[in-house]
């Protein structure tokens, strides 16, 4: 193929806007070092994006799913269920809370006067010398 058109990509990516953020992808992908999958010949990388994409070298859907990872900044991991994991021989057994005896449990309790006296007394920070 000596020159790629829009033509020769629309029918393996039919919408045009996709088409350009695959292809601008790949090309990312190559000047950061990925193989070409098709001859360079002295062409650069948006072309060489578009000739993959044209030759069916690449899965459009393969590229959209790389591209989506690439974009993602939090990446849910799956965790395992708490009963798939096995018990440890001699690990602690479970304990409900119905079982919690919760009468020697003590809280600092504190009034409202006692908690706007401490307020009271508090300082603000003084300014730092960077705030300039």
């Amino acid at each position: 193929m000596a020159r790629v058109t829009v033509e020769d990509c629309v029918d393996k990516v039919e919408n045009r806007f996709e088409l350009v953020l695959l292809a601008s992808h790949r090309a990312r992908m190559l000047s950061s070092g990925a193989q070409p999958l098709v001859a360079r010949d002295r062409d650069k990388n948006p072309v060489v994006s578009l000739r993959e994409i044209a030759d069916e070298r690449l899965s459009p859907g393969d590229l959209k799913e790389e591209f989506i990872h690439s974009l993602q900044k939090f990446v849910e991991v799956d965790e395992p269920e708490a009963e798939a994991v096995p018990r440890l021989p001699g690990a602690a057994p479970k304990i409900t809370l119905s079982e919690v005896d919760d009468s020697e449990v003590n809280f600092d309790r504190m009034s409202e006067e006692d908690l706007l006296r401490g307020l009271d007394g508090l300082v603000p920070p003084s300014g730092h010398d960077d705030d300039d």
